[in-house]
C-alpha cells in the first residue's frame, strides 16, 4: 500500500515545491520592481530638490535672512533707466567679445534675473520715466510727467516718504539731474516734471512734508544755484543750496575732491546734498577718460551705501534707498549703441556692488531692480531701407572701437565750428579724422565723402550732427533703432531674493512693484498720501507753479524732447 503510494507522494512534493518557486519568484519580481521603482522616485526627488538648492542658491541674497522676521531691514531699490530686454543681449555680446569670454559667461544681473513688468501709463501704452516713477513711488498709475501725482492732480504720497516717516534713513541716487523725473517722484511732486526748480527745493525739505531725504547724490548743480550765478540754470535767484545749509542742516559737496574726502562713505555725515555735476554725469563711455573730475555709478553707489549703513548703525531702522542708472535712457534717445553697452556695464557694476554690500553686512538687506521703460526701440540686427536681404548677425567690435559718445562728438563739432568759420576744407579733415576716424572708430576707407559732407553741414546743429554720428555707427555695427522715443516693451524685474520677494516672480505690473516696496518695509504710504492732500487743499500747490512757470517761461511742454518748447 505504502509502495503504491510512494509516486503520489513524490509527486504532490514536486509540485508544491513548484509552487514554492514560483511563488518566490514573483515575490522577487515584485520586490525588484518596488526597488526599482523606489530608486526611480528618489533619483527624481534628489534631482528635483538638488535644482531647487542650486536655483535658492543663485537668486537667495548672499547673507541668507533669518527663518523668523527681522525688525531691521535695508531695501536697495535700482533703477535702469530706458533699458530694456535687447540692451541686455547687446552689452553681453558686447563684453564677451572685447574680454575674450566663452558665450556662457553672462553679466551679474543675467545670474539675477527674477521677472519681467509691464509699464504702461494712465495715459498711454507707451510710458515716461515720470509717471513710470510713479509706479513705482506711489504704486499709482499716472499720466506722463506727473511726479508723483495722481491722474486727478492731487499728491500721493511716496514710499520714501513713507520711509522717512517710520524711522529709516533714505537716500536717492542718479547719473542724471537728481531733480530729474524718477528721482524726483520719491520726494517731490508736481503735476510736470519739467518743474525742476519747484523739485530741487522740495527735495531738500522745502515741502509739505519737510525734508524726507537723507542723502542725494548725483548731477544737476545748476537747479540748485540761482539764476545769477554762473552755474546756475533756475529761472529764480533762490540758492537751494543755501536753502538746505541754513534750513535744513544739510552737508554740501560739490565737486570730485569733495566726493573723494567722503572715504568712500566713512567720512560722510547726513543729510548730505552731493552735486557732483554740473548737469548729467557723462556718459561711462566719456566719464571713463574724466575719473577726476567724476565719480561713476558704482563708487556713488557704494559711497551711498556705507554712510547709510553708518548712520543706521545704532537704529531698530535701517535704510531706503533709489539707485538710477539714469543714462541708459539717454543713450536710447539718441541711438548710440556704443554709449549704451558702456552704461549699461556700469549699471551691472553697480548692481554688483550692493550684492558685496548685502554679503558684507549685518543687516538683512533685499535688492530689487527694474526698468521704468525701454528706450530707442533697440534691435540687435538691422536690415536698412536700402538693403533687399537681412543679415544675420550684428558686430560688437565696431562698437568697441569707438572712443567717445556721439553726443561728445557733436559737441566737439560744434566747438570747433565755432572756432573756425573761415576754412571749409579744414572742418571737413576735422570731421573725418577727429569725429568719425578717431571718435567713433571707422576705418577711413569705410568713410563716405557724403557722411562728411553731411556732417560738415550740420557743424552748428548738434542734435543733427547727433544723429548722423549715431546712424554712422549703428549701420556699420548692425544694431536697429525703430525710435528716439520710448517703447511699450516689457522690461526685466531682478532680485538678490529674500523676504517677499517672490510677488515679482513672473509678469507684473510695475505698480506691484511699488506694492512690494512699501509691503517690505511695511511703511504707512496712504498715511502720507492723506496729509499731502490736506495740505494741498481744493488747489495743489504743483498746479499754482505750474501757472507761474508758464507764465514765466511762455511755452508749452514738449514731450518728445523732453523740454519747454519755444
Amino acid at each position: 500500500m505504502a509502495s503504491e503510494q510512494t509516486p503520489l507522494l513524490d509527486e504532490s512534493s514536486d509540485g508544491g515545491d513548484r509552487q514554492r518557486t514560483a511563488k518566490r519568484q514573483r515575490t522577487n519580481k515584485i520586490r525588484d520592481v518596488a526597488i526599482f521603482s523606489w530608486a526611480l522616485v528618489a533619483t527624481a526627488a534628489f534631482i528635483i530638490l538638488a535644482v531647487w538648492v542650486q536655483h535658492r542658491e543663485q537668486t537667495r541674497p548672499v547673507s541668507s535672512p533669518p527663518s523668523a522676521p527681522a525688525t531691521k531691514r535695508n531695501l536697495v531699490f535700482m533703477v535702469s533707466d530706458g533699458m530694456g530686454p535687447a540692451s541686455l543681449a547687446l552689452t553681453r555680446g558686447y563684453r564677451q567679445h572685447v574680454e575674450h569670454l566663452p558665450r556662457d559667461d553672462v553679466l551679474t544681473l543675467d545670474r539675477h534675473f527674477w521677472g519681467s513688468s509691464r509699464t504702461r501709463s494712465s495715459s498711454s501704452l507707451v510710458t515716461d520715466s515720470a509717471a513710470g516713477a510713479t509706479a513705482f513711488s506711489c504704486a499709482q498709475k499716472s499720466y506722463n510727467g506727473a511726479i508723483s501725482v495722481l491722474p486727478d492732480g492731487r499728491p500721493c504720497g511716496s514710499v520714501l516718504e513713507a520711509a522717512k516717516r517710520a524711522g529709516y534713513a533714505t537716500g536717492l541716487v542718479a547719473t542724471t539731474y537728481v531733480t530729474d523725473a524718477t528721482p524726483a517722484c520719491f520726494a517731490a511732486h508736481a503735476a510736470r516734471r519739467e518743474m525742476m526748480d519747484a523739485i530741487a527745493l522740495q527735495e531738500v525739505g522745502e515741502g509739505p512734508l519737510g525734508r524726507s531725504v537723507d542723502l542725494l547724490l548725483g548731477g544737476g548743480r545748476c537747479y540748485f544755484l540761482p539764476n545769477s550765478s554762473s552755474g546756475g540754470c533756475r529761472h529764480d535767484d533762490i540758492d537751494v543750496t543755501r536753502v538746505a545749509r541754513e534750513r535744513h542742516g544739510w552737508n554740501y559737496v560739490d565737486s570730485r575732491a569733495g566726493f573723494d574726502a567722503l572715504a568712500g562713505g566713512d567720512r560722510a555725515t547726513l543729510p548730505l546734498l552731493g552735486l557732483v555735476a554740473h548737469g548729467n554725469v557723462p556718459f561711462e563711455l566719456d566719464r571713463r577718460t574724466m575719473n577726476d573730475t567724476y565719480p561713476s555709478l558704482a563708487e556713488m553707489t557704494t559711497t551711498a551705501l556705507r554712510a547709510l549703513e553708518r548712520a543706521t548703525a545704532d537704529s531698530d531702522k535701517g535704510f531706503f534707498v533709489m539707485i538710477e542708472g539714469s543714462r541708459i535712457d539717454h543713450a536710447g534717445h539718441i541711438n548710440d549703441p556704443a554709449a549704451q553697452v558702456h552704461e549699461v556695464l556700469a549699471y551691472d557694476a553697480a548692481f554688483r556692488a550692493v550684492l558685496d554690500f548685502i554679503r558684507d553686512s549685518d543687516t538683512e538687506t533685499v535688492l530689487v531692480a527694474t526698468s521704468d521703460h525701454e528706450t530707442g526701440g533697440l534691435a540687435t540686427a538691422l536690415q536698412a531701407p536700402d538693403e533687399d536681404e537681412a543679415t544675420y548677425d550684428w558686430y560688437p567690435a565696431v562698437l568697441a572701437r569707438a572712443t567717445a559718445s556721439c553726443e561728445r562728438l557733436a559737441s566737439l563739432l560744434k566747438a570747433r565750428h565755432t572756432s573756425e568759420h573761415s576754412d571749409p576744407a579744414a572742418l571737413r579733415t576735422y570731421v573725418k579724422d577727429e569725429l568719425v576716424v578717431k571718435g567713433l572708430g571707422i576705418s577711413a576707407g569705410d568713410v563716405a565723402d557724403a557722411e562728411v559732407d553731411a556732417l560738415a553741414a550740420a557743424a552748428d546743429d548738434t542734435e543733427r550732427a547727433r544723429t548722423l554720428l549715431t546712424r554712422i555707427i549703428s549701420r556699420r555695427a548692425r544694431i536697429g533703432w525703430s525710435t528716439h522715443g520710448h517703447s511699450a516693451v516689457d522690461v526685466n524685474v531682478y532680485s538678490s531674493g529674500g523676504r517677499g520677494t517672490e510677488a515679482l516672480h513672473g509678469n507684473v505690473e510695475n505698480t506691484e512693484v511699488g506694492d512690494f516696496l512699501r509691503r517690505y518695509l511695511d511703511v504707512d504710504v496712504e498715511a502720507v498720501t492723506r496729509e499731502l492732500q490736506a495740505s494741498s487743499g481744493s488747489r495743489s500747490r504743483s498746479d499754482e507753479i505750474a501757472e507761474v512757470m508758464g507764465a514765466r517761461r511762455g511755452g508749452a511742454w514738449d514731450e518728445y524732447h523732453g523740454r519747454l518748447k519755444d
